[in-house]
């Protein structure tokens, strides 16, 4: 029986580590970017701008806020092709505009609607596969999450981060019976942990003081 849970544990811990180990690596990744600024971005910046008329606004638009904006806003964004993660909407009211960040990894785009013209200037910038990564290295979390993930990809993504979490919590703590049950290798390990928490334990305190 013992041995029988041993190689269960053993093989969910190998195969489910190898699920996981991409979604560990652009979280990994991405960090470099976002903690050193210096690193050169991986692909080049490019920007297009176009207009679009005609668009089908609904009639209490400058009345929405929140949510029911964002509902409201999606038909018209499909009407003038642009896709991704809506992100706080900016409400112009002299001039009768709304501006609308708009996310997709590894591209950022600005919509501004003209409510009494019923047009959009619409400017996209691909951001490279670095701002990519960065991007979505910060998008799970509640980050003003009465609007965010409003877009299918983005929920998915959440998903999948969220599994990632729980894989990585099941592999540290089979990984850590893995090792007890070898005999052989209880001293180097025990080693290994104590100076693991040594530093992990005197950084947080150095941070924290």
């Amino acid at each position: 029986m013992r041995a029988r849970f041993y190689r269960l544990v053993r093989d969910l811990h190998l195969y489910l580590g190898l699920f996981s180990s991409p979604f560990v690596l652009v979280f990994a990744i991405s960090v470099f970017f976002l903690v050193h600024t210096w690193l050169p971005k991986i692909g080049s910046e490019t920007s297009t701008t176009r207009v679009v008329s005609a668009l089908p606004l609904p009639g209490d638009l400058q009345t929405l806020s929140g949510r029911p904006l964002i509902d409201a806003l999606k038909p018209m964004l499909e009407k003038a092709g642009v896709q991704g993660e809506i992100g706080f909407v900016q409400h112009l009211v002299q001039e009768e505009k709304l501006i609308i960040p708009v996310t997709i990894p590894g591209r950022a785009t600005i919509v501004t609607i003209s409510i009494a013209g019923r047009d959009a200037t619409i400017v996209t910038r691909e951001t490279g596969l670095a701002d990519a990564m960065a991007t979505l290295h910060r998008s799970p979390g509640e980050h003003a999450p009465a609007i965010r993930m409003n877009w299918f990809a983005m929920k998915a993504w959440r998903w999948l981060a969220d599994t990632t979490a729980y894989l990585i919590l099941f592999i540290s703590v089979s990984g850590i019976y893995l090792w007890y049950v070898l005999r052989a290798e209880r001293r180097v390990g025990f080693v290994l942990l104590f100076a693991g928490a040594l530093s992990f334990f005197g950084l947080a305190y150095a941070l924290s003081h």
